[in-house]
């Protein structure tokens, strides 16, 4: 079957790979009860909302309600828990007066254990048995971390494999903690990424049990954790090119590769079967809710115009956010003897580039490419390669250092994120630079989510007060029409260029969609900057400080200066300080 790399160790030799796994793990649980009211002052831990609603919805519609067509009892559950995010986009009626859910249902399969754990607690609590109570979220909350140790430890013994201890053990670290895992197992984790990471780890070592001593159980077990996987999210389809191509990394290991699968062709049967046996329950509900066995839940994609901006952009680019992955890629390069060559290069291939054509290509509120996490297990074969080579090179230390410095990196942005300090979706080149590493990100580092223009250094300039008060003032806006605090003031025009400076301390019980505007009008056109007031130091109910800026170019007459605020929805606040300097050379 050509020639394996496999390296054997005695088990107190595999001491550095346990330890990793057993730091993993640590890190998993102490960000989930971090970011829950297991810690005091957070609110209560909500893990079934928005996408990871609709992928749950299953569960109590079945289970609890016993209604999964019309949906009666949503109503009253999203009034209490505010689940669906406002607009019940999780579900879409039909011309036959039934609801179908849009999002597929493979990981509420993977749910129902921890479903059944929190339905049993509840039913025998204060709590109510409803689905969506307390004990419900902490079962799924701690069940998808459960699932992903396990997989760790399994993906470990993957590893030692082929590689050494050190390696494996270094491997596991930066693929788990020094990437946005952490974020999507262990805090936004009812989302389908850690579920499916687990299915990809099975794959993976149902693939080399099966290469190893080819049975028909193993041969049925990877075409059901296939289906499983595509009915989680269908592009997992590509799961199939890991046991297609596994060990077709040279012509000798290739030809043993087809005359063993010619050997054993009616197992080919059975992962057809299996395959069938894990997609049958979506084809189910479908028929069941649709009329008929297939339905197009509306995903678009643009193949002929990828998205290039997944892994390069400001936003959430991945190998901006999450660094590390550029490792992934040069390991590519140093897998030539290794049996699972082929199989990791056309799969993360073609994974990169179905992920970078989806139409929605920010792919939410997420931190870095949230859509790659699930495939990890895959990435770590590269990473692990490269890693091996290194260790053998004086350049070790220098990598330690740097894969080092990586891991603390990532650690301290998933804690930004989850402040929303990095924020989910708003990213840019100058504010990424401001908060980098930067835990305390002052009022003009916060202006640069929206705003390009700052001005760093004011002592080559002339202050002019164009407006200044320090008195409280209640204001109220009505949705969406705009609430004018300033207005009519004329600049003149000057050779230099000048700056504005706006300031203000506002407080509300809302900030959430609302933005202090300035416009000015210049010649024949108008500039507008604006600057929200919900951002991570602008928490809900206290008094948040602004600080913006707004350049004026030379030469042009500057005209009917207008500050205001603006609110889709209904806002009420009291300013506490309001000024608006010129500042001139």
């Amino acid at each position: 079957m050509g020639k394996h790399y496999i390296c054997v160790a005695t088990p107190m030799k595999k001491l550095i790979s346990f330890i990793a796994c057993i730091v993993i793990s640590a890190v998993l649980l102490q960000y989930r009860v971090a970011n829950s009211d297991l810690t005091t002052g957070a609110p209560p831990l909500k893990v079934t909302i928005w996408d990871a609603f609709g992928y749950y919805v299953y569960l109590p519609s079945i289970c609890i309600y016993h209604d999964y067509k019309k949906l009666d009892w949503l109503a009253e559950i999203d009034k209490k828990y505010k689940v669906t995010g406002g607009d019940g986009y999780q579900a879409e009626k039909l011309d036959n007066g039934n609801y179908t859910f849009k999002y597929l249902g493979g990981v509420a399969i993977m749910e129902t254990p921890f479903f059944l754990v929190g339905h049993f607690i509840a039913k025998h609590s204060h709590y109510p048995p409803d689905g969506f109570s307390p004990p419900y979220q902490y079962a799924l909350g701690f069940g998808v971390i459960f699932y992903c140790i396990l997989a760790i430890f399994l993906l470990r013994k993957i590893l030692l494999l082929y590689f050494t201890d050190l390696t494996t053990g270094i491997t596991l670290i930066m693929v788990c903690l020094a990437t946005n895992f952490v974020q999507y197992t262990a805090v936004d984790n009812g989302q389908s990424h850690g579920y499916i990471f687990p299915l990809y780890v099975l794959v993976l070592y149902a693939t080399v049990r099966w290469h190893a001593r080819p049975a028909a159980g193993w041969a049925l077990l990877i075409g059901y954790l296939i289906g499983l996987g595509m009915i989680c999210r269908p592009t997992e389809a590509i799961m199939l090119f890991i046991p297609l191509l596994w060990n077709t990394h040279n012509r000798e290991a290739a030809k043993q590769k087809w005359g063993l699968v010619k050997q054993h062709k009616s197992q080919l049967l059975f992962v057809a079967l299996g395959g069938i046996g894990g997609i049958l329950p979506q084809l189910i509900y479908w028929k069941i809710t649709t009329g008929s066995f297939i339905f197009d839940v509306g995903s678009k994609w643009d193949f002929l115009n990828p998205h290039f901006r997944v892994l390069f952009g400001w936003e959430k680019g991945w190998f901006i956010y999450t660094p590390v992955a550029l490792f992934f890629i040069a390991g590519m390069f140093f897998m030539k003897q290794l049996p699972f060559k082929k199989s990791v290069l056309w799969f993360c291939l073609l994974n990169i580039y179905i992920i970078i054509a989806w139409s929605e290509w920010r792919y939410g509120g997420s931190y870095s490419t949230r859509a790659l996490v699930q495939s990890y297990p895959l990435f770590a074969l590269p990473m692990a390669a490269i890693t091996e080579r290194i260790n053998l090179t004086r350049w070790r230390w220098a990598f330690y250092v740097v894969c080092g410095y990586l891991l603390f990196v990532n650690l301290f942005q998933v804690n930004q994120y989850n402040r929303t300090i990095l924020h989910y979706d708003d990213m840019n080149r100058k504010y990424y630079g401001r908060i980098y590493l930067n835990a305390h990100p002052t009022p003009l580092d916060m202006s640069l989510l929206d705003n390009n223009e700052i001005l760093n250094d004011e002592s080559e300039y002339r202050s002019k007060v164009i407006l200044s008060s320090d008195s409280v003032v209640h204001i109220h806006v009505d949705a969406g029409a705009p609430l004018v605090l300033f207005q009519g003031f004329s600049l003149g025009m000057s050779d230099e260029k000048r700056w504005l400076k706006v300031e203000a301390n506002i407080n509300s019980p809302s900030f959430w969609q609302s933005y202090i505007n300035v416009e000015l009008k210049l010649g024949d056109s108008v500039k507008h900057t604006r600057e929200r007031l919900f951002n991570a130091i602008s928490p809900d109910g206290n008094t948040n400080e602004y600080i913006f800026y707004m350049s004026i170019p030379a030469a042009v007459k500057c005209d009917d200066l207008k500050l205001y605020i603006s609110d889709p929805f209904p806002f009420d606040g009291d300013i506490h300080k309001i000024a608006v300097t010129e500042l001139d050379k």
